[in-house]
């Protein structure tokens, strides 16, 4: 992995996080745990979609990472809240 592209995963993990911190309320991070959730969030998109049979749909490779990333993300905060409910 060069620096750029390093560089290019850190800005969309934290763009994902945070909008994933907006969309589920309650989840108001820092700039370190959107990045982590904005990672994860892309891991769990890229197991999660191809198995649904559902394709990169943006035109943009930088746009569609940073929608995947923050459906995953989402997804990861929602089941964080369940699991901190129980």
């Amino acid at each position: 992995m060069t620096l750029s592209s390093f560089i290019i995963t850190l800005v969309i993990g934290a763009i994902a996080g945070w909008l994933a911190g907006q969309i589920v309320k309650g989840h108001g991070q820092g700039l370190l745990t959107n990045i982590i959730v904005g990672i994860l969030g892309a891991v769990i998109a890229s197991f999660l979609f191809p198995a649904l049979g559902l394709g990169m749909f943006a035109a943009s490779p930088v746009l569609g990472s940073i929608i995947y990333s923050t459906i995953g993300a989402v997804i990861l905060l929602f089941v964080l809240r369940l699991v901190q409910r129980a």
